[in-house]
């Protein structure tokens, strides 16, 4: 039996288990005493799924944000989620989120569209920042100083509002898509690549919302059948923060 090759998606992920901290605001703190004021966290979501858009988020907080519970979306419960979402919007100085759609992945790859994606919040900002956080990522065409932050979302209060803000209006997108489509379970996976999602992929086939750019959906397009023991391929759902 053909073994599925590696792709965007498919690499198997390992966690840890540690004491979960609040991320702080020390970057920030850092810029501002700098000169800077305006200082946006930019994080995306969705970019290692196999189905659904990319989301990413812009958040300025406040110099002295009073928002207790910030930090990466994957660690924080649904619930959780949702109230700080609402905290965030209420309390931030501006927020922006761009969403860029599968055909458009598909045409120009998941890491230019995570960057549309960023650009796109950023011009959704009210008013513009002076400078940005950003978790991983550059975006060289953007004329505004930055700072990649490799896992921003652990660490940085502006980059983990970000990613709270991003993951809630993406996975409100994955439950209207479920909706629609109720075989895939994208109200439990949201696009990520499960265990049952894998299992709806063979015994249904994509649909509209699959990426066919992403490994198995290509491959299933061409005809090739899955094998059934992908375990080396599949994404944990508890470790996602998939609740």
């Amino acid at each position: 039996m053909t073994r599925l090759p590696p792709g965007p998606a498919t690499r198997r992920r390992t966690h840890r288990r540690t004491k979960v901290r609040d991320a702080h605001m020390r970057h920030e703190r850092e810029l501002h005493l700098a000169g800077f004021e305006r200082i946006a966290g930019l994080d995306e979501v969705g970019r290692g799924c196999l189905a659904g858009p990319v989301v990413a988020a812009a958040v300025v907080l406040p110099e002295r944000h009073r928002i207790k519970g910030i930090r990466d979306s994957k660690v924080v419960p649904r619930a959780r989620r949702e109230a700080l979402y609402a905290l965030i919007l209420d309390r931030a100085e501006g927020v922006g989120v761009g969403c860029v759609e599968v055909e458009v992945i598909d045409r120009i790859n998941i890491l230019q569209a995570t960057k549309v994606a960023m650009r796109e919040a950023l011009g959704r900002l009210a008013e513009p920042p002076d400078h940005l956080l950003i978790d991983a990522l550059s975006l060289r065409d953007v004329d505004l100083p930055q700072r990649p932050i490799i896992d921003g979302d652990a660490i940085s209060a502006s980059i983990a509002a970000a990613s709270i803000v991003a993951k809630v209006t993406r996975d409100r997108i994955c439950d209207e898509i479920d909706r629609r489509y109720p075989a895939y379970g994208f109200a439990r996976h949201k696009g990520y690549g499960t265990r049952r999602h894998v299992d709806a992929l063979i015994s249904e086939g994509p649909c509209e919302w699959h990426r066919r750019s992403f490994a198995p959906i290509r491959l299933l397009l061409a005809g090739t059948q899955l094998p059934l023991d992908l375990d080396w391929e599949i994404v944990d759902e508890e470790a996602l923060g998939l609740d």
